[in-house]
Order: C-alpha cells, then sequence, then structure tokens
C-alpha cells in the first residue's frame, strides 16, 4: 500500500523511488540529498540509513540515470536534480517502457482475435473491470447497453462512451440515479435512457452490459454497506463473447426484450 506523502514524505518518496527500480540504498541516499540540498557522503550517511561504505555505489547508481551530479573535490561533493526534473524524467521513462511494451506485445499477438469464446471468463478487482468495461467500449461498432450504479460510473466511463457517440454508436443506459442521468444527458446527450427491471442500486450487481449484441459483461460488488469505511468496494465479473456464446445468447435476449418494450424516454410501453 502507497505511503501518503503527506503525512510520511520520506518514506513516500523512498517508496515510489524503489518502485521505478531503484535499489533500497539508491533511494535513500537521493532523498538524503534532496533533504541536504548538497552533501558529502559522511553528509549522507547521517541523514539515512545508509552506511558511508555505501554511498558511493548509490551514488554511482544515481549518476549513471542522471538524478546526482558530482563536484570532484576533496571530499566529493554530491547534488540532487530538482523534484520537477525527477517528476519529468521518471514521466520519460516509463512512457518509453510504456510504449516499448505496447509495440512488442502488439508484435506477439495473432492477427486476428478470435471473436467466438466458449465459455465465460472472470475479472476480479474494481480496476480490471473497468479496464475491460473500457476495452468493450473501445470495440463497439454498433450499439453499447450498460446498466451499473453511480459508484462505478466514473469520468473514463463517460469519456469512452461519449467519445463511441461521436463516432455513431447507440448508446443505451439504464439503473442509475437521476442525478446521474442527468449528469449523463448532460455530457452524453445522445444516450438513449431506459429503466431497469428491478431496482438496480439495491441488489449487489456492480454492472451488466452488451456491446454489438456480441459481448456481454456481468460484474457485482462483493462488499458494500457492511463493509468497513477504509475498505473500497470490491468487484467481480464475468464476461462472454461471440454470437453462441452462452451468456451472451441469455443477456442479448433480456436486453433486446426490455428495449424493445421501453421508449426513449424510459417509460414502458403500454
Amino acid at each position: 500500500m502507497d505511503t501518503d506523502p503527506v503525512d510520511d514524505p520520506r518514506a513516500a518518496a523512498i517508496e515510489q523511488l524503489e518502485q521505478f527500480g531503484l535499489s533500497a540504498y539508491a533511494a535513500r541516499t537521493f532523498v538524503a540529498l534532496v533533504t541536504l540540498g548538497t552533501g558529502t557522503a559522511k553528509d549522507v550517511s547521517q541523514v539515512s540509513d545508509v552506511p558511508r561504505t555505501r554511498v558511493y555505489d548509490a551514488i554511482d547508481e544515481l549518476h549513471g540515470r542522471g538524478l546526482v551530479d558530482v563536484q570532484q573535490s576533496s571530499p566529493k561533493e554530491f547534488w540532487a536534480i530538482s523534484a520537477e526534473t525527477t517528476g519529468r524524467k521518471f514521466e520519460q521513462e516509463m512512457d518509453h517502457r510504456t510504449s516499448v511494451l505496447t509495440m512488442a506485445l502488439d508484435e506477439l499477438e495473432p492477427v486476428q482475435r478470435s471473436e467466438e469464446q466458449r465459455g465465460v471468463w472472470t475479472v476480479d478487482s474494481q480496476g480490471a473491470v473497468t479496464d475491460r468495461v473500457l476495452d468493450f467500449i473501445s470495440e463497439a461498432d454498433d450499439e453499447i447497453v450498460y446498466m451499473t450504479v453511480e459508484d462505478v460510473l466514473t469520468e473514463d466511463i463517460l469519456d469512452a462512451l461519449g467519445a463511441a457517440a461521436e463516432r455513431g454508436v447507440r448508446i443505451s443506459l439504464g439503473g442509475v440515479s437521476d442525478g446521474v442521468q442527468e449528469r449523463i444527458q448532460d455530457e452524453i446527450p445522445e444516450a438513449e435512457l431506459f429503466d431497469s427491471l428491478w431496482v438496480w442500486s439495491d441488489t449487489p450487481a456492480g454492472r451488466l452490459m452488451m456491446v454489438d449484441g456480441t459481448q456481454t459483461l456481468v460484474s457485482v460488488l462483493v462488499n458494500g454497506e457492511d463493509a468497513a469505511p477504509t475498505d473500497p468496494r470490491s468487484e467481480t465479473a464475468i464476461w462472454g463473447a461471440g454470437q453462441t456464446n452462452s451468456l451472451v445468447v441469455v443477456l442479448k435476449a433480456i436486453f433486446t426484450w426490455r428495449l424493445e418494450n421501453t421508449d426513449t424516454t424510459g417509460d414502458q410501453s403500454e
């Protein structure tokens, strides 16, 4: 779990530097130099948990990463680059790593992914479910039907739905509160709203979606009102793809019946 940078900035900085690939001694040395401004190996050792004999190895690592400059004095003095420059350097490094990874994975993927998936696939954690939802939305060509509670209707999903609407995809949304409906209509005026078959917010369900009649996803919120206040909402989902996939066939029948019996204002037809 990430350390709060406000409560303990030193520990948070060391933790993040280690996440970026620095050794523990290098991370502690860099943070010590940021605190000192400039300093010798003795100075660094005195304000950090780094033995003086290991400071030099840490400096070599930091110098190689362009994070520290060295003054050839006696004794040698060391200077850490600014927080802004450090952040920019790691951001560029992460962008490069992400670009290389994406290109490599693109080369490894089959030319065509199988559109027909047997059975269903499971996804755990709210972040992972959101990623899958965003993938499905980005792949939509004709229609997206999406039911959800407001807890998991994020800005990223609204942006993705808006982008889909702009490229001509029909958007049907259900199961959200009046306040969220107003927000959706403001941000995605093309979206059509419909009433769900039950009070969606009173169930442990999180989301239910269908894309182009060939991809479906259903999720549940594992912990809700009874969870501790600090416990994040946990979510798990199943999804399926393909015209003959069992999950797709069932949900397509439900959605088709519901949408055919609901007009665009959300009222049931007589």
